[in-house]
């Protein structure tokens, strides 16, 4: 019988199908739901610097609310605006997450300055979770910076939430870096024990009849875990840290490409929505059966089986990929017909 066990970050996972972070896990049902339906690991939603930062300003606001207070009020009306958990509702929250189940259960940061990352790093490591996961993301217009200031500031972080906490560190990034490689190779040296690619950032889109922008939902699909699949199968034994691969993972039948590609792990959520929590289910048995229909016994059996330092065939992993596709475009007319 197949053997679904793996190490993430140095921690043993009874399967390779983690719960990413996501609303779902604000649930204790459900987090609940997903140890039942076989989850290996949870990753709880992440705290933004965003709320930390608006607490801090409600009680400034707090302090100096009579201030203005004269015979003619500024306002006779509360605010009515929603406020977003607070950062002391959130630990809260997450400390009833870790009593709700007995997987692993890892924090997500989604921090700007060292001194929050890390205060918070600390507060969730105290709760008891099993690995803390930095999200890093440097936002666009952020035109005048270099990619060696947002790079080193990143790594910078990362070693400063290291020597704060005594629990492993993952890094979730996108793949929006010059050499995301070298980049990941760098987060390695700095003594990430894991890395999480990608992670699917939220885009605007423009309404046109409205004219104004709108946020849609921006879940994932199969076709979206190409990308990730690439770099797990350059990265696969090239660093130390763990691979846990983001992004499109919706059966087992992507959970088995990803582990040939030389994942630890990967993270799910996309799936979980459109899918419902029972896919977890369906997902490890198809692994499983998969496997017995091979041969393998362990996961380790084939893992990065396919991956750049193991294939015999590299041209998927090259520049040539792309030439050979390009000299023979006339195959995917024939398929799909588009031309007489």
């Amino acid at each position: 019988m197949a053997d679904l066990r793996t190490h993430y970050m140095g921690i043993e996972l009874k399967s390779p199908i983690i719960a990413g972070a996501s609303n779902l896990v604000t649930d204790i049902h459900k987090l609940r739901q997903l140890e039942e339906a076989g989850v290996a690991a949870i990753v709880y939603k992440s705290l933004f610097e965003e709320q930390v930062q608006l607490e801090n300003l409600e009680m400034s606001e707090q302090k100096t609310e009579y201030e203005d207070r004269n015979a003619e009020q500024i306002t006779l009306f509360p605010n009515s605006h929603s406020v977003p958990e607070s950062p002391d509702d959130y630990l809260l929250n997450l400390k009833k997450a870790r009593e709700a189940v007995s997987i692993p259960l890892f924090a997500s940061l989604n921090a700007i300055h060292d001194d929050i990352w890390v205060e918070y790093a600390v507060k969730a490591a105290a709760i008891g979770v099993n690995g803390l996961e930095l999200n890093f993301y440097s936002l666009p217009d952020e035109s005048g910076k270099d990619r060696t200031t947002i790079e080193e500031r990143q790594l910078e972080t990362l070693r400063k939430v290291i020597a704060a906490v005594k629990i492993p560190v993952s890094v979730k990034l996108s793949p929006f870096y010059t050499n995301p490689l070298k980049f990941i190779t760098g987060l390695d040296k700095a003594g990430a024990n894991g890395v999480v690619i990608f992670n699917r950032l939220l885009q605007p889109d423009i309404d046109i009849f409205s004219e104004k922008h709108t946020m849609p939902y921006n879940l994932s699909s199969s076709e979206d875990l190409k990308l990730p699949l690439r770099f797990t199968g350059m990265l696969y034994g090239n660093i130390g840290a763990s691979v846990c691969t983001s992004t499109g993972v919706y059966s087992g039948n992507d959970v088995i490409k990803m582990l040939l590609a030389g994942a630890d792990a990967v993270q799910v959520v996309s799936t979980l929505y459109k899918n419902g929590i029972s896919v977890i289910k369906s997902m490890t048995e198809e692994t499983a059966k998969w496997m017995d229909s091979h041969g393998y016994k362990t996961l380790d059996a084939f893992r990065g089986k396919l991956s750049l330092n193991k294939t015999e065939n590299k041209l998927p992993y090259h520049r040539a990929q792309y030439i050979d596709f390009m000299m023979n475009s006339g195959d995917i007319m024939k398929k799909y017909k588009t031309l007489n």
